[in-house]
């Protein structure tokens, strides 16, 4: 259908179009309280086609792809996506060309056999042996597991194209234990393109035991600026400022705190940053992005430096610049600015980034031995609500630890950790030794000092 929806729009649209087809199969399997919930298996396909036509965008999308390949509804899309463009804004979007000379795209292993031939009865199997393993007396266990196979497809009208296939795979279990008000929850996941290993299965298993034996015991809270050591999942508050920061989108909005910091000193001088979707093994990994930019590793901070933005073709076309090859879209919708794998690496790193699951180390990656009175943080609430982009965080802890004499004491309850996170990339006290993935994100355990922490 990609092809004959780009060769009608070449004709009919006077600026170009881009096109996208893909195709998810989902196998879903869930365990709730130690028993099995649910368990399926789910397709869908659909095209996403975007025109240029008298100097306006116009976007339509359908999943009416079945049948004969969906050539029947190839210019039904057109017609909509042209009416659509009457009422778009006017832009300047220059399609991309194939490579001159010839090239190929990047080579990157996006799929896997062992995932993909997975069957319903392979989930299941690996669901139960959590279960098995995670069970602990007065305890609740849920599971879940998602295994998923994509095909993806991406031509425009000046003649640039390409296809993948991918695959998927993500395990999760949740820890709950109840004592009378006290709900405390542990949780993990895998998430990788291929099937996951035994070691990292008994990785995950080992993870959520050692942080629910520090759980059990509940300690106060500490008061006051304090380091704060942050692991691999909780640093999502830190986090989320700098990445929307550095998205060509909030750019043009004007609200990137980062808009006059390239080529200048922002954050610490071992801090560095890395969009990398040539990363094998990775779901997010692709050789071209949905616009049919090729991939590249794209150093966004560099020795504490800033160096460059994200940009699609749309959000590139209005800062008058190049696609740093991050267009991503959907079946509806327009394309957006949007990170693959995102790399944190630090100076004393071993530049190695790999697939492990949880971290082989101590809970804090190592960073804990000096600190007299301080705090671990795992998982805080709220995360990703307010003026995210402005850097000031307060958010009360879901799960943290407090550290005394260079030990893990216990859980706190009832407190809250706040800050500015660019001025705290500022104050990074050490990384961890303990680098792993959490979803699309490489990073290891970061400490900082100066962290307000305040009882609730």
């Amino acid at each position: 259908m990609i092809a004959r929806l780009v060769d009608l729009a070449r004709r009919r649209a006077d600026g170009g179009a881009d096109g996208l087809w893909r195709r998810f199969e989902r196998t879903t399997v869930a365990f709730e309280w130690g028993r099995l919930k649910s368990a399926g298996t789910t397709e869908e396909a659909g095209a996403n086609l975007r025109v240029r036509h008298r100097g306006r965008i116009g976007v339509a999308g359908t999943t009416a792809v079945g049948g004969d390949g969906g050539a029947q509804h190839a210019a039904p899309l057109l017609d909509r996506a042209l009416a659509s463009a009457e009422l778009g804004e006017a832009l300047d979007v220059e399609f991309p060309g194939p490579p001159s000379p010839p090239a190929t795209l990047p080579t990157v292993t996006t799929f896997f056999d062992r995932a993909a031939n997975a069957s319903l009865v392979d989930l299941i199997g690996i669901g139960r042996s959590l279960l098995a393993r995670l069970e602990r007396e007065g305890c609740r266990v849920n599971v879940a597991i998602e295994r998923e196979v994509t095909a993806t497809r991406v031509a425009n009208s000046a003649g640039a194209a390409g296809e993948y296939r991918g695959t998927g795979f993500g395990v999760s279990a949740d820890v709950w234990r109840i004592a009378g008000d006290d709900v405390l929850v542990v949780s993990d996941a895998f998430e990788g393109a291929d099937l996951p290993s035994d070691e990292a299965l008994a990785a995950l298993v080992a993870s959520i035991n050692a942080r629910l034996d520090h759980a059990l015991r509940v300690v106060a809270a500490p008061e006051g600026a304090l380091p704060v050591v942050f692991t691999p999942a909780g640093l999502s508050a830190l986090m989320l400022p700098v990445t929307q920061a550095l998205s060509g989108k909030a750019v043009l909005q004007g609200i990137s705190p980062l808009e006059a910091k390239v080529g200048e000193q922002a954050f610490d001088p071992r801090f560095s940053l890395t969009d990398d979707p040539l990363h094998g093994g990775r779901i997010a990994s692709r050789p071209l992005d949905d616009e049919c930019v090729p991939s590249r590793t794209l150093a966004l901070v560099e020795g504490g430096v800033v160096q460059r933005f994200i940009y699609d073709l749309e959000t590139a076309a209005r800062a008058k610049t190049r696609s740093t090859g991050n267009g991503q879209r959907g079946i509806f919708g327009k394309p957006v600015p949007a990170y693959t794998n995102i790399v944190l690496n630090h100076v004393g790193a071993l530049n190695e980034v790999g697939a492990q699951h949880a971290a082989p180390l101590q809970l804090g990656g190592g960073l804990l031995g000096d600190i007299r009175d301080g705090l671990l943080v795992d998982e805080l609430i709220g995360v990703g609500q307010g003026n995210v982009t402005g850097g000031a965080f307060s958010h009360p802890v879901a799960l943290a630890y407090r550290i005394e004499r260079g030990a893990i004491t216990g859980r706190v309850k009832d407190a809250a950790v706040a800050g500015n996170a660019y001025e705290l990339w500022k104050q990074v006290g050490g990384f961890g030794d303990d680098a792993r993935w959490t979803g699309s994100r490489w990073a290891p355990s970061v400490r900082f000092e100066g962290v307000s922490v305040a009882r609730r």
